[in-house]
């Protein structure tokens, strides 16, 4: 739920979800500059569950506070619903569809988003739905991009080299629901020309972060990292190459460690659980 900042939110939805005999999981809220954000996780039993008449109630529930509330059911038995977000670098979003097709990766792609149509004939190819999304302002192209998730049931999203900077707004929705990939190893060289700067400070070791995504800027727990040693003679192009390559399978490791539910995150850190 997302709206202004005021007194009693958590109490009357904490109390909305008991009367529906649910039990809460999770629940994490953030305030900034005057917003107030929260995500709680609750479990219930399904039979015991109208699950339209708590979307309905929940719903009703942020008209009286004047917020908005949305509601996603996860069911353990079905296939995860994932998004790709993608800009014009094809390298990771080839490497998940190509994963997908072999089985390795467990997992429904029912949308891919770009910020141009660079990548369409790709999805096209691979027979996957794809939606541009053109906004310059992010906050125009955030409302449209989450009308999409809610009308494709999507569970977590996917940063396939998407360069755009999601907003505050949109990344309390799915908080450690959004995997993205860095071109370094974080927190060095942070921004989208990791690669250059590496190679201008003659960097030896060289690498890429899959994490998740938070209002901090490349900030996110780290979920996965990888990395390999610059020649001295190696040049912008043949480092930029390498980086790409790894990029992929640092990003698909992360996917599939999602997938498998082999993490969990507290404190601000992704921790693996044991088998």
């Amino acid at each position: 739920m997302v709206g202004t900042d005021q007194k009693g939110v958590v109490a009357q939805v904490t109390n909305f979800i008991f009367k529906a005999q649910g039990n809460i999981e999770k629940i994490n809220q953030n305030v900034i500059s005057g917003i107030f954000g929260m995500h709680c996780e609750a479990s219930f039993q399904k039979e015991k569950l109208s699950e339209e008449g708590f979307r309905v109630g929940l719903k009703d529930l942020g008209k009286s506070l004047k917020m908005e509330i949305k509601v996603h059911f996860d069911e353990p038995s079905r296939l995860k619903n994932m998004a790709v977000f993608v800009t014009r670098e094809p390298h990771c979003l080839e490497t998940i569809l190509k994963a997908k097709k072999k089985g390795e990766i467990k997992v429904n792609i029912p949308l891919l988003v770009g910020t141009e149509k660079t990548l369409q004939a790709l999805a096209k190819k691979e027979k996957n739905s794809f939606f541009t999304v053109t906004d310059k302002d992010q906050s125009q192209a955030e409302m449209k991009i989450l009308s999409l998730l809610e009308r494709f049931n999507i569970d977590f999203i996917v940063l396939a080299r998407y360069m755009r900077i999601l907003t505050p707004n949109f990344v309390w929705r799915y908080p450690n629901r959004i995997i993205n990939v860095h071109p370094s190893i974080l927190p060095a060289f942070p921004g989208a020309f990791a690669y250059a700067q590496a190679y201008e400070r003659g960097a030896q070791i060289v690498g890429c972060t899959a994490h998740f995504v938070t209002e901090d800027l490349d900030q996110g727990p780290i979920i996965w990292q990888e990395s390999f040693r610059v020649k001295q003679n190696d040049p912008l192009d043949t480092i930029r190459a390498k980086g790409q390559a790894m990029e992929e399978q640092t990003l698909l490791k992360a996917i599939k460690l999602y997938l498998q539910k082999g993490l969990e995150v507290y404190w601000g850190k992704v921790h693996f659980k044991k088998n």
